[in-house]
């Protein structure tokens, strides 16, 4: 098995950990805004924590991974005129490093706070779309 495979396995492996993360994440958001009337709780501070970290995590072994695919001969030109590749060469990455440091913002606001605004509700559901937007469902779950 090649470090590239290797990388591709991790990084599919983390995505599903990830997706429960994510999922813990917007329970915790909004059990603290609704529920405890925006204080902030140990389980968001966690599930916050965490998820970042797991963003942080994906994001490093998909730059590693683009690296090595565009150290192949890619051209930005026919990456461009293929929707496919388009998508997990240029949106993919570019969306999950906003969703990641979306995700950075947010763990220091909720760190810092005792209560948490609802711009910071706004910023977690901004990071949570772009990364429903950007996972590649129909790839790891075959659809």
């Amino acid at each position: 098995m090649d470090f590239y495979n290797i990388l591709l396995n991790a990084h599919k492996g983390f995505g599903y950990l990830e997706i429960l993360l994510v999922t813990l994440f917007v329970i915790a958001l909004l059990a603290t805004m609704f529920g405890y009337s925006g204080k902030v709780n140990n389980f968001l501070k966690k599930t916050t924590l965490f998820t970042m970290i797991f963003f942080h995590v994906q994001f490093l072994l998909g730059v590693v991974m683009l690296i090595i695919n565009f150290s192949k001969g890619m051209d930005m030109g026919s990456i461009m005129k293929n929707a496919d590749l388009r998508f997990q060469y240029v949106e993919h990455p570019f969306s999950m490093l906003i969703a990641a440091v979306l995700m950075t913002i947010i763990n220091k606001k909720v760190k810092t706070n005792p209560t948490i605004s609802l711009g910071i509700v706004i910023m977690g559901l901004i990071a949570v779309g772009l990364f429903a937007f950007a996972f590649p469902w129909a790839r790891v779950f075959g659809a």
